[in-house]
């Protein structure tokens, strides 16, 4: 489990207080990689049911937090999401606890469950949940006032390439280059989540019925361009990470990633430098991740966290589905993609990358009819 602070109980008795919460029990939570995390069984809980989810925030300080709170109260209605409780015994509105210059959040738990594997239906409305949070959010203005900074992820790169072998560092930078050279000015910009993957969400997961009921972790809401939300979910869910004994693959379904634009575009559309940025976000988005897991065991290393309670993910994961996501960009600058009726072979439009001819593709009355075949220019 991640806990990395440890808290007695009339500590956790006297901070419940504190929000108007009658303590009774704290359950460490075994998930998350960052944040010291309990549920909380209060006095009127009953068959070891809990309540609440107490949250200590080991990076993030409390001001930080603070600014969440106004984003989840602001989403509050919109989407599934548990907004802090506030502070009873403070004369001003707040929500955090200051404890050893740390933040502490007491939310509501929300009902579901984290998914295993997700479905097309389940991409699909992630997507459009994703699409009303950026819209919604629009209205904090100035957004750079309620967004957490951008973590400098250029520094942790340069430290970690000097370890690399060539062709991991050869990989981050060729991926960092395409990224830097795309037209960025152009691409909409807002608060964005940042961490939306799947054990970041729950779900009422009856067979075909799957229904989403909760967004968590709201920690890295940042001002970034929308197309790099949409890029870090859908690598998530969009894609099937094999267990340890399954040799850890990485498979991508772009099915999966054309039902996830559906339902994005169902409630805000993308412009076309965002849709032609896609293919490399999707590759930065996976090196970012790659260098946030690099850069855990980094800190867990100089700060001496050790033990069965330290929770590290694989980083070579993400490496496998960044480098995955780039020879499609590669493929794709010698390569353009055709949609064409498959009795008559009859061209119906020729786009520049698979995800575009899916989508033109699917809004066609039987696409069942249609073949998508890739050519290489000089064919």
């Amino acid at each position: 489990m991640s806990v990395y602070t440890q808290l007695t109980d009339d500590q956790f008795a006297t901070f419940c207080h504190r929000f108007g919460v009658a303590f009774a029990r704290a359950i460490p939570i075994t998930q998350g990689i960052k944040n010291s995390n309990w549920f909380i069984q209060t006095t009127d809980d009953v068959d070891g049911a809990h309540s609440y989810v107490f949250t200590l925030f080991e990076e993030r300080p409390p001001e930080d937090i603070e600014k969440m709170a106004v984003i989840l109260n602001q989403l509050d209605g919109k989407l599934p999401v548990a907004a802090p409780l506030a502070l009873v015994d403070s004369t001003e509105k707040g929500y955090v606890i200051r404890y050893d210059n740390k933040a502490i959040t007491l939310v509501p738990c929300l009902a579901g469950l984290h998914p295993e594997q997700t479905t097309q239906a389940m991409c699909h409305e992630i997507g459009a949940a994703l699409a009303m949070l950026h819209e919604t959010l629009q209205a904090l203005q100035p957004a750079e006032e309620y967004g957490v900074p951008l973590y400098p992820w250029s520094e942790v790169r340069d430290r970690e390439m000097q370890f690399m072998p060539g062709d991991e560092a050869k990989l981050m930078s060729d991926i960092w280059q395409s990224y830097t050279d795309l037209p960025l000015a152009t691409l909409p910009k807002g608060l964005c989540h940042l961490d939306m993957f799947a054990d970041n969400t729950l779900w009422d997961l009856q067979k075909g019925e799957e229904r989403l009921t909760g967004l968590l972790d709201f920690t890295e809401v940042s001002v970034e361009h929308y197309v790099m939300d949409i890029a870090i979910t859908i690598n998530d869910f969009c894609t099937t990470w094999g267990m340890a004994e399954q040799g850890e693959s990485v498979n991508f379904d772009r099915s999966k990633m054309a039902a996830f634009l559906q339902g994005y575009e169902s409630k805000r559309t993308l412009n076309n430098d965002e849709k032609r940025a896609l293919p490399v976000m999707l590759a930065k988005a996976a090196v970012i991740f790659w260098l946030l897991r690099l850069n855990v065991i980094h800190y867990n290393r100089t700060e001496g966290r050790t033990g069965d309670n330290i929770m590290v993910k694989n980083p070579d994961l993400m490496k496998r589905l960044a480098a995955y996501h780039w020879a499609h960009v590669e493929k794709a600058q010698n390569a353009v993609v055709v949609l064409s009726n498959k009795h008559d072979n009859q061209i119906v439009g020729v786009f520049s990358n698979i995800t575009q001819a899916e989508q033109a593709r699917d809004k066609l009355s039987d696409s069942s009819h249609f073949a998508i075949k890739e050519y290489t220019l000089d064919q």
